[in-house]
């Protein structure tokens, strides 16, 4: 039996949650004159590997241009949604659920 302590997403087996702050960014890739930004806040999120599978799934959504996660390991960490066309919320909710967290709240 291992002394090691796992992360908890199941994902990276990284045995760590010291990974706090850890922010991944996917630049804009469309003109930022009609752009919005939405904040969610996010739980369940432990790790890069989680911070990763967040940012992948919003990438996916229609509208996103640009994703930045910021993590708050074992707390709510935050996602930035910069779109270029309006999304829904629920729409967010869904990329989040797949991922595997809970989406907390939404703000514009």
């Amino acid at each position: 039996m291992s002394n090691e302590s796992s992360c908890g997403c199941g994902g990276c087996g990284c045995g760590s949650n010291s990974n706090e702050g850890i922010t991944i960014t996917a630049r804009p890739t469309e003109d930022t004159m009609s752009q919005n930004v939405i904040t969610l806040k996010i739980d369940g999120m432990t790790c890069g590997h989680c911070v990763a599978s967040v940012t992948e799934e919003l990438n996916e959504v229609p509208g996103v241009s640009n994703v930045e996660v910021v993590l708050s390991a074992g707390g709510t960490s935050t996602a930035t949604v910069t779109t270029n066309a309006p999304v829904e919320n629920s729409v967010l909710e869904e990329a989040v659920a797949e991922a595997g967290y809970t989406l907390v709240s939404t703000s514009a």
